[in-house]
């Protein structure tokens, strides 16, 4: 009962975490994981045996195999459907294939490689197109058990409790239903959506550019109004620093001195006003030469996340400086140096000679405005990645060769064609979710041993006292789904499975109905930006607000759960496995 109690507290501490973004994912499941640990209720062979988890392997191994494909030209031939037909059929095209290339690769590597596409187009909007590509990757990742690492990460909690393994095209009839259906609903609802830059008017782009006033400048000595620095169009001057001191707002009769910091907050194409004043020297101007200036959107995967400009030495690592920084629609305060990066912030640069050429270009942004940032295959090893891959998957789904041996044995055969290197695999090894997952397996352990899944559980049947097994159902499929949408799916999937395998045990159905709901529930994010890595990368490559993703996302949600709430029960009865 003791340890009841005390496991509670953590996964309170932990979902509060979560919830919060106090840390990362793998920084809170790996401390709730050793707290366990240290204090006695798991033992140390268990919870290292979690790491080696067969299905983690396979995550793993898979997430490594999709390294070389991202490098063949199947998703860059994905562009032939931009630009062409009407926006109805521009974007059923668009969606279905890469709904289809979700189901077997990485969802956030296809929408990496298709948002540069996108917004280059001539003929839609971007703002149109990049939302619906999100979410029909999402889609897409419910086809199959390798579409997203979620379905992987339940299938190591199914296979931990002694369960059948999920099939790989167990769930995929219901897949193919809520893909028809979402894409469908997509098109239909695609009125919408923004149409274009001029979406949210004047703030549609609200970057933060900082400049500093040089001794001998003309500005010395005058007001900020006499300067007319508050009369610059689409650019605002946010906030002044003088000795340290942040004076915000600024009065208009501030008289300036050299040495002042003058920071503002507007559109990209008024950094050109900051030419006009004598003496005036913004971040990232003595490498500006003329050149055309780059948009480039951090990726969820950069090192950069979680670092100041500063503190990661940008300009030496990438020779580009930034010349400004944008997150969303809310305006940045705060030195430009200072800012800690995250996720989706789109960086202004003016990029020096080696810029285009840089390796960690493609594993650090999501987007680069004019540059293609994949390093694609010749045609003979393009055809060999390809093959290979769709060989191991044919293998293992006809009984020939385990899916793990197979991935084994197709990464061996990367590495000696020299599709991959081993620098590649190791920038690419997803160590935080190896955290997620390994210390996920032990707290779901624990939460079954100590009987807190099963008070969990009696307390969701509460709520759904009357509704028999079809209510409790629901009430596992709509709690995993907040918690998708509060936390990451990763995260959801870990924290619901043992309540749902509980709740199906407390019943004595068949579990593989409320597993399902687990596998669904944790795929339907679409009314967060926060809540699925493609969601937070289309938020601000798109210029959309929260809102743009609640007038989509609700519809598509709603659509998505009325599908499986359906489907699931019909397919896989409760009694079946009786």
């Amino acid at each position: 009962m003791f340890e009841t109690w005390i496991l509670g507290l953590i996964l309170l501490a932990l979902v509060a975490g979560l919830v919060s973004g106090l840390a990362s994912p793998a920084m809170l499941f790996t401390i709730a994981a050793l707290l366990s640990y240290l204090l006695g209720m798991l033992e140390l062979e268990s919870l290292l045996g979690s790491f080696t988890n067969a299905s983690l392997v396979t995550l793993v191994l898979l997430v490594l195999a999709t390294t070389a494909l991202e490098k063949t030209p199947l998703l860059g031939r994905l562009s032939q459907v931009i630009g062409s037909g009407s926006l109805g059929l521009t974007m059923a095209k668009l969606g279905f294939s890469t709904a289809l290339l979700s189901s077997f690769t990485n969802n956030t590597a296809v929408v990496a490689s298709l948002i540069g596409v996108v917004r280059r187009n001539q003929q839609h909007a971007p703002a149109k197109l990049l939302l619906p590509l999100s979410y029909a990757a999402i889609l897409g990742g419910t086809l199959t058990l390798i579409g997203t690492s979620t379905n992987l990460i339940v299938n190591s909690f199914v296979e931990n409790a002694g369960l059948k393994p999920l099939g790989f095209f167990e769930f995929s009839l219901i897949g193919l239903a809520v893909v028809v259906a979402g894409i469908a609903l997509l098109v239909l609802l695609s009125h919408l959506l923004p149409d274009g830059d001029e979406q949210h008017g004047d703030e549609s782009l609200p970057y933060l550019l900082e400049a500093k006033v040089l001794p001998g400048s003309t500005l010395v000595g005058r007001s900020v109004q006499d300067n007319r620095l508050r009369a610059l169009k689409k650019l605002y001057l946010a906030e002044l620093e003088r000795s340290g001191i942040r004076i915000c707002p600024v009065p208009p009769q501030l008289v300036l001195a050299a040495g002042d910091v003058l920071r503002f907050s507007g559109a990209v194409e008024s950094v050109e006003l900051l030419h006009q004043f004598d003496g005036l020297e913004w971040f990232g101007k003595q490498q500006a030469r003329g050149q055309n200036l780059v948009e480039a959107v951090l990726a969820p995967s950069s090192a950069l996340v979680g670092s100041s400009l500063k503190a990661s030495r940008f300009r030496e690592q990438f020779d580009a400086a930034v010349m400004a920084i944008r997150r969303g629609h809310h305006p940045l305060k705060g030195g430009l140096g200072d800012i800690v990066l995250q996720a989706g912030d789109v960086l202004l640069l003016t990029p020096g000679d080696g810029f285009g050429r840089n390796p960690r270009l493609s594993t650090d942004f999501a987007a680069v405005s004019g540059l293609d940032l994949s390093v694609r295959l010749d045609s003979r090893r393009s055809q060999w990645v390809l093959a290979g891959f769709v060989l191991t998957i044919a293998a293992s789904l006809l009984g020939w060769l385990p899916l793990a041996k197979g991935l084994v044995l197709l990464l061996l055969s990367y590495l000696a064609i020299g599709a991959v290197t081993l620098g590649e695999l190791k920038r690419r090894f997803p160590l935080e979710l190896v955290l997620i997952v390994g210390s996920a397996l032990s707290l779901a352990k624990l939460m079954l041993d100590t009987g807190l899944a099963k008070g969990m559980a009696d307390t969701l049947l509460g709520a759904f006292s009357g509704f028999g097994v079809f209510g409790a159902f629901v009430g596992v499929y709509l709690l995993t789904l907040l918690l998708t949408e509060l936390i990451t799916n990763n995260a959801a999937a870990a924290l619901a499975f043992p309540v749902a395998y509980a709740i199906a045990t407390s019943f004595g159905v068949d579990s593989r109905p409320f597993i399902l709901a687990v596998v669904f529930g944790a795929s339907a994010s679409f009314i967060s930006p926060y809540g699925y890595q493609t969601n937070l990368m289309v938020f601000n490559a798109g210029n959309y607000r929260f809102i743009d993703f609640v007038r989509l996302g609700l519809p598509l949600s709603l659509l998505y759960s009325a599908i499986v709430l359906f489907l699931v029960p019909m397919l896989f009865p409760f009694d079946a496995g009786l």
